[in-house]
């Protein structure tokens, strides 16, 4: 497997040098264009000025009797090889002395033919590199439109080759150096990205062992800074939900330890003694109210577990918020006449229906309306309050009781966490609740001042389509 480095060397790599080939072919093209058009623009102005000097002083003799009479006006050039050609094509004169009876038919004389300046590049006999060839036409004076020859200029492209080359070896070289920096540059950036890394490595590998209170100190990148401060974050949040997990196995250890010492109890003292109806039936009553308090315990665990775990599924249908309600009330309104409190319903006339799983539902308010019978004393006040809020149904249940502290209210939703004062089972009923208030894409707010009282807002989507 490829270490990080090795990857980011290799794509720096490639990156720098297909972007300096790329640049050094760019320039090399543009180069051999300039030089080319300059030469090109040099040979056809050279040319077009001496077929001018020719028609102004000469034009008024034919054109071989010119050739014969030795007119340099043409060949004493010293830009290239010059050929006068008639025009059908054939060699009339060649300043180097060269006759050649084939007819030539290059696309520079077939354009010149047509009253174009032709222009071509190409291999010919005589030459070892490649040649630049311009041909025009030479008109009679008394009529334009009649040709009575053809003039190219032959010019080797060797010096300019070689001009081309000694940029290219430069351009090379450059490359050699831009490429060597880059390499260099490659490595300590590569290094500079991979060194925090394998220090948040490392960091993750001892959290991984069990030492939660390690934490990385990287600092010197942005992003790799980022990556530190989420991995102590983690390490945080996982040192934290270790000691509310040790916590909460302590709690419920104890909490299970009781009933099941109780009913344990119970058992022994029936089983040697059941004379007395009175104290059977008393230890038989204890037996099964503590068997359902473990078996409240359990469901609410396993609960929990499924909550968490991503497993349970809401059946949202369309309730009468009314008869929902009336059915809350219902539910904890003998407890608050046995424990002398005052329970209030009250639902607003704009609320109707409602979409929400019934079940999960009843479920929170039934927990929170139990946390807040807990904390009230007697006489004290819980009310329910249910309205519609915009796009929301809310249930509002407050209470009068001993409220939360600053300190606990932050935690009180955490998994696990018990208050100093709780009177929770486990630590895990608000926890519970919030999860399905959030699987119903709603939101659950807790406010309290300690001595004064608690409110609880719970909002559920009204539309179907939101949930």
């Amino acid at each position: 497997m490829k270490s990080i480095r090795s990857k980011l060397l290799r794509n720096f790599l490639i990156v720098i040098i297909s972007t300096v080939l790329i640049l050094d072919i760019l320039t090399l093209l543009c180069l051999r264009g300039y030089y080319y058009k300059n030469t090109q623009d040099t040979l056809i102005n050279q040319l077009e000025s001496s077929i001018n000097f020719y028609q102004k002083y000469f034009s008024n003799n034919e054109l071989m009797e010119n050739i014969y009479d030795n007119v340099d006006v043409f060949w004493n050039m010293k830009q290239g090889q010059v050929e006068i050609l008639d025009p059908s094509g054939e060699l009339l004169m060649d300043s180097y002395g060269i006759r050649d009876s084939e007819i030539l038919s290059t696309p520079d004389i077939s354009k010149a033919k047509n009253g174009e300046v032709g222009v071509w590049i190409g291999k010919v006999d005589r030459y070892n590199d490649k040649v630049m060839i311009v041909s025009k036409e030479i008109t009679s004076k008394i009529n334009q439109n009649d040709m009575i020859g053809i003039v190219r200029i032959i010019f080797s492209l060797e010096e300019v080759h070689k001009i081309i080359d000694i940029f290219s070896v430069l351009f090379l070289f450059i490359s050699i150096i831009v490429i060597a920096l880059g390499i260099i540059m490659s490595l300590i950036i590569a290094k500079d990205i991979v060194s925090p890394i394998k220090k948040i490595t490392a960091v993750a590998k001892e959290m991984a062992k069990g030492n939660l209170n390690i934490r990385s100190d990287v600092a010197d990148n942005i992003e790799i800074a980022q990556l530190s401060r989420t991995l102590n974050y983690m390490g945080c949040e996982v040192e934290k939900r270790e000691k509310l997990k040790n916590e909460f196995i302590s709690s419920v250890s104890h909490e299970l330890r009781t009933p099941l010492t109780s009913i344990k109890g119970w058992a022994i003292t029936l089983k040697y003694d059941c004379s007395d109806m009175d104290t059977v039936a008393l230890g038989l009553d204890i037996i099964e109210k503590e068997s359902d308090r473990l078996t409240e315990m359990v469901e609410e665990l396993l609960d929990f577990s499924k909550l968490i775990n991503g497993v349970v599924s809401l059946n949202i249908k369309e309730h009468d918020v009314r008869d929902f309600v009336e059915y809350i009330e219902n539910y904890m309104r003998p407890r608050a006449d046995r424990e002398g409190k005052k329970f209030i319903i009250t639902i607003d006339k704009s609320v109707t229906k409602g979409y929400f799983d019934e079940n999960r539902i009843k479920q929170v308010l039934s927990n929170i309306i139990d946390n807040a019978f807990k904390f009230t004393e007697e006489n004290g006040i819980i009310s329910l309050n249910a309205e519609a809020e915009e796009k929301y149904l809310v249930f509002i249940v407050r209470d009068n009781g001993s409220g939360i502290s600053s300190k606990d209210l932050l935690r009180v939703k955490d998994k696990f966490y018990k208050g100093k004062n709780s009177k929770s089972r486990n630590g895990i009923g608000l926890s519970i609740c919030d999860e399905i208030i959030t699987l119903h894409r709603g939101i659950l707010e807790i406010k309290s001042n300690e001595g004064t009282g608690t409110e609880v807002t719970i909002k559920i989507p009204l539309n179907k389509g939101e949930l």
